[in-house]
Parts: structure tokens; sequence; C-alpha cells
């Protein structure tokens, strides 16, 4: 093969990559040219026809060639992925700034849900949401609740006490969310009627405590509150929440420091089989389940809020969120609650979009 055949070769070849349009139209000329049976693999093949120094020649032309036609296609080649990705770049752009699509993937938290049932029905009784600090002082969670010094519930033992930025009592992890209540009373006056969902903190861990955990808790404050608005707004709650039209309610005496006086509340339950269920199954003495605390509020708790006790009265009541959603969906251990599992969220979690309401549903 002459000089001039084999620079015609090399220009037609590179002709045809520089033409190539995709990387599909680009590996079909690489074929034809350096493939098996293509242009330059044949010319390679006939060199055994010429003598040893027309050989040699054409030999390092074809190399020439061949290494020429291979840079060509590789250039190419890179020429062609680079318009490849930014068409798919193109066609892939996500706008972040556009709301979500509704699809239904994530789930809520039994807690939230449970918090919001509680919202649900409360908000149909005239309640309103009010929220406090996590850290509280000493007065907020304890002097003013009518805690005396010496009450255990003060001891390290039972509570997280932070460092004391000077010579003034060591603020505190807030132990339940009654301090709310308080700052309600000072902030607002009578008629009151507020709940006060959130965070908690107690030194307690194993399968029914957390050191962290969430409690409901409610306040009502006017001049006419009596004792059978409590008991009435209990039972209507719990026979609520529950959807148990029937749901047996008891009230037994009991002592708090701020409510005087003060009464633990049990719901019908049965045991059966080592197994727990809420519903009415007559009045056996294992057939009660203690749920909350509540008692009408010490007129000590009005004065420290602020509202004179000798004209107003109310009536307040607690419980633990974690403690009723684990009776009412069957959640056997609270630690569970916390620990991150997207199998157990799957599991025992809501579709976000479900809201509870008293019309659609709990």
């Amino acid at each position: 093969m002459t000089a001039p055949d084999i620079s015609e070769l090399q220009e037609s070849l590179l002709a045809e990559v520089a033409s190539a349009d995709s990387l599909d139209a680009l590996e079909a000329v690489r074929v034809s040219a350096l493939g098996k049976k293509g242009a330059i693999t044949a010319q390679m093949k006939g060199l055994g026809a010429l003598d040893g120094e027309a050989r040699k020649e054409a030999g390092q032309a074809l190399n020439r060639v061949k290494d020429a036609v291979q840079a060509a296609i590789g250039a190419r080649q890179a020429a062609l992925d680079a318009v490849a990705l930014e068409a798919r770049l193109a066609h892939e752009t996500v706008d972040v700034t556009l709301p979500p699509r509704p699809r239904l993937e994530g789930h809520l938290h039994p807690v939230s849900q449970v918090t919001e049932e509680c919202i649900a029905i409360f908000g149909e009784m005239g309640f309103t949401v009010a929220e406090g600090p996590d850290i509280e002082d000493d007065f907020h969670n304890f002097t003013a609740l009518n805690i005396p010094p010496e009450h255990p519930a003060r001891q390290m033992h039972d509570t997280f006490y932070l460092n004391p930025p000077d010579d003034r009592p060591a603020p505190v992890l807030r132990t339940h969310t009654s301090p709310v209540q308080i700052r309600t009373m000072e902030t607002s006056k009578p008629p009151i009627r507020i709940i006060a969902p959130g965070r908690t903190y107690r030194s307690d861990s194993d399968a029914t405590h957390t050191p962290m955990f969430h409690q409901i808790e409610a306040l009502v404050v006017d001049e006419t509150t009596h004792m059978g608005h409590l008991k009435g707004c209990i039972i209507d709650f719990c026979r609520a929440f529950f959807d148990i039209p029937d749901l047996p309610v008891r009230f037994r005496p009991s002592h708090f420091p701020f409510t005087e006086p003060s009464m633990e509340v049990d719901i019908g339950c049965s045991r059966e089989g080592g197994e727990l269920r809420i519903g009415n199954f007559g009045e056996g003495a294992d057939n009660w389940l203690e749920i909350m605390g509540s008692g009408m509020v010490h007129p000590k708790v009005l004065e420290y809020g602020g509202i004179d006790p000798t004209k107003y009265q109310g009536f307040a009541f607690g419980m633990g969120i974690d403690r009723i959603a684990m009776l009412k969906y069957g959640i056997p251990d609270l630690r569970t609650f916390f620990d991150a599992d997207i199998r157990w969220l799957r599991h025992y979690g809501f579709v976000p979009l479900a809201v509870p309401s008293m019309v659609r549903g709990l």
C-alpha cells in the first residue's frame, strides 16, 4: 500500500469519527476501522505480501494511522459523553423550591399522632394548647406547685439538675408540664381552659419509664368549676380516646401537693390470658388500670399563679402520652419509642395526611 493510499485512509477514517453524532455511531466507526474486519486491520494483514523495506515503512505508517484514529475516537467519545451528561442533567433536574409530592412513604411517630388525637378531643371541649420551656426554674417546677423543700420529687436521684449560673437555685429539666399551668395563670386572667402537651424528664429507665417522656396536662380555672366538671371531662376524654362508649372510669382518693382533693383515675380493662385489653369487662378487682392523676387545684397554687382562691377555683389532671399510646395501640415496651428503628415506625406509624379529627375519626 502506497503512502498516498494510507494518507487517504487516515483522512477518511478521521472524517467518519468527526461526523459520528452518537456513541452508537462512534462505536460503529471504531469497529469498521479497528475491528477484526476493519479497514486498518485488513491493511495490516496485507503487509506480508510486501518486501522487507516496503513492509517496514507501510507497517509504521499504518500504526500511525491506527494511533491517530484511536486518539480521535477517544476525544470524540469524551465530547459525546459530555453532551449526554448535560442532556441527562437537564432532563433529571429537580427544582428543590417546588412543594413535595404527596407520596405517603413517611410515617408519623405514635407520640405525635396521639398528641394530635388528644388535642382534637380537648379542642372540641374548648381547650387551647399552651407551651412552656423545657428548662425550668425551681419556683415554677416545684415551689409554685406547692411541693415542699423536703419532697422526694426534689431529690437529685429523681430530677435532672443543671449547673446554676450563680447563687440562685439550680435550674432543672422540667419533671412535668405543670409549670406551664403556673405560667399561664401568671399571664392570663380567668376563665382559663388549657392543655399543655410536651416533653418531660425524670431519672428513670425501664420497660415503662424513660429519662425523657411526654405528658399532657389540663387546667381549668373559673368561678363555677367543680368536681363534677372534672369527672365529666375525664370520662368523656377516655371514652373518646379509646373509642369505647361504655368504658368504665373509676376515681380513687389520692394525694398530690398541687391539688386538693386529689384522685387517681382508673379505666376498665381485662388481663385474661396475660393480655391487657381496654374495655368494659365487669367490676372485678383486677379489671382496673390506673391512667392519670387529677384533682381540684390547690388554693396555694392559685395564689402562686396570681389568682384569688376566694373567688376562683379550678381542676387539673395529667397523663403520660407515651403510656396511653402503648395502651391504645398495643405497644409493649416504652423504650422502643426512642430506638429510631424505621421498621418499628413502619409498623406502628401513621399516615401523615390522616389528621385526627372528632368528625373524621381518631
